[in-house]
C-alpha cells in the first residue's frame, strides 16, 4: 500500500481512477474492538453513494464503504507470463468466437448477437467486444427481442481478469438484474511441449466427427446444428483413440487459426481414465496445428474441475481471463438499473444512480 514520508498509510486512489486495477485496505469491521484490516485487488468498477465496487479477476465483486478504507492506490496490470504466449483479452475473445462460430448471427455495432438453435452459451450469446451504437439500454432491449425471435434466452458473453476486459460491464448487468449463470477461466499455453508428448499412440485424425467420435462426445442427441458448429473454424481437426465396441477410448477437438490452435471436447471413457488419454489427443492435435504453423494454444476450463486444471497446468498452460454468461431477467426479476445493496433507496428516478452507458 501507499505509505506517506511520515510513514502513514494514505489513500491515493479517487473516482477519477474508476476502471483502473487497485489494491485497496480496509478495516472489516470500523470501530469494532480488535479492528482487522482486509486487502482487497481488481478493478474499481464503480464509486457511487460512498460505495466501491471492485471486481476481481475471478469476476466476483466487492462492495467497500468509503468510509472504511484505510489504504488504495492504482497498480500496474498482473505482469505478463514468463514462459508461453502472450495475448489480449480482444486478441483472444476474436479467436475463440471464429472457432465455435453460430449458424446465424448479426451485428450491433461493435457487438455480435450469435444464434445456434440454443446448442450451447458460446453459440447463443452476445459477443460484446466495443460500442453496440446504443445506450446500454436501449442495447440490451435489441438484444432481448433479436433471442426472443429466435425462442432463445438472451444472454450476454462477458470477461474479467485480464486488461482491456469487461469488468464495468459486468457491474451494469447485474446492476439491471442480468443472472450471472456459468464462469469459465481460458488458459494459454505454448503449443511444442504438448506435441512433445506424443508417443506413437494410433491417433485417428480427422476433418469430420463421424459416428464413432460422436457417440462419444458427452453432449448427447447431436443435431445437424451442433455438427454445424462442431465443424466450424478456420481448420478443425477431430482426434480418435479407438476403442471396443465401435466407441473411442477418447476423443478432442482442435481448430488452427494462425498461431492459435484451440482444445476442445476432450472426452475420455471413464473406465480408461488416469491412463494417459487425454494428454495423448492432445498431443496429436498439437503436433499437427504445429505443421500448419501455430505456435500457441488456448482452452476452456471449468473453475471446479479440479482433474483438469491439474492435466493442463502440467502441460505448460495458465489462467489468461475468467468469462461469464449472464442471462436476461425473466419477467418480475428486474431488467432496470438498480441501485447496490449498500446504497439507498433512490426517491426519484433522477437519483437511482444509473449512468448512461
Amino acid at each position: 500500500m501507499e505509505i506517506s514520508a511520515t510513514g502513514r498509510l494514505e489513500v491515493r486512489i479517487t473516482i477519477a481512477d474508476v476502471g483502473k486495477r487497485v489494491s485497496i485496505r480496509r478495516l472489516s469491521e470500523p470501530g469494532a474492538p480488535g479492528e482487522k484490516f482486509t486487502d482487497t485487488v481488481g478493478v474499481l468498477t464503480s464509486w457511487d453513494h460512498g460505495v466501491l465496487l471492485i471486481t476481481r479477476k475471478s469476476g466476483e465483486t466487492v462492495q467497500i464503504a468509503e468510509s472504511s478504507l484505510v489504504a488504495g492506490k492504482v497498480v500496474p496490470a498482473a505482469p505478463a507470463r514468463r514462459r508461453g504466449p502472450a495475448a489480449t483479452y480482444e486478441e483472444l475473445a476474436r479467436v475463440a468466437a471464429r472457432a465455435w462460430r453460430p449458424v446465424e448471427s448479426e451485428r450491433l455495432g461493435d457487438w455480435e448477437l450469435r444464434a445456434a438453435a440454443g446448442f450451447t452459451r458460446r453459440a447463443n450469446s452476445v459477443l460484446p467486444l466495443g460500442d453496440p451504437g446504443l445506450p446500454l439500454d436501449a442495447a440490451l432491449d435489441a438484444v432481448r427481442r433479436w433471442y426472443g425471435e429466435r425462442g432463445l434466452p438472451a444472454y450476454l458473453q462477458t470477461a474479467t481478469g485480464a486488461e482491456g476486459t469487461q469488468e464495468s460491464l459486468c457491474a451494469e448487468l447485474e446492476r439491471r438484474g442480468w443472472v450471472r449463470e456459468v464462469s469459465a477461466e481460458l488458459w494459454i499455453g505454448a503449443l511444442a511441449p504438448v506435441a512433445d508428448r506424443a508417443e506413437g499412440s494410433g491417433v485417428v485424425l480427422s476433418r469430420t466427427a463421424d459416428e464413432a467420435w460422436i457417440a462419444r462426445y458427452r453432449r448427447k442427441g447431436v443435431s445437424e446444428v451442433a455438427l454445424r458448429v462442431l465443424g466450424s473454424g478456420p481448420s478443425v481437426w477431430f482426434a480418435t483413440v479407438p476403442g471396443e465396441g465401435g466407441v473411442p477410448a477418447a476423443i478432442g477437438r482442435c481448430v488452427v487459426d494462425g498461431r492459435w490452435a484451440s482444445f476442445a471436447a476432450v472426452e475420455v471413457d471413464p473406465v480408461l481414465r488416469r491412463r494417459g488419454l487425454a494428454t495423448t489427443v492432445l498431443a496429436a492435435l498439437a503436433g499437427r496445428a504445429l505443421d500448419e504453423g501455430a505456435s500457441a494454444a488456448w482452452l476452456q476450463v471449468e473453475t471446479g474441475n479440479e482433474a483438469a486444471r491439474a492435466l493442463y497446468a502440467g502441460l505448460g498452460f495458465g489462467a489468461h481471463h475468467t468469462y461469464h454468461h449472464y442471462r436476461a431477467p425473466e419477467p418480475g426479476e428486474g431488467g432496470r438499473p438498480r441501485p447496490s445493496p449498500a446504497e439507498p433507496e433512490p426517491r426519484s428516478p433522477k437519483n437511482s444512480g444509473a449512468r448512461p452507458s
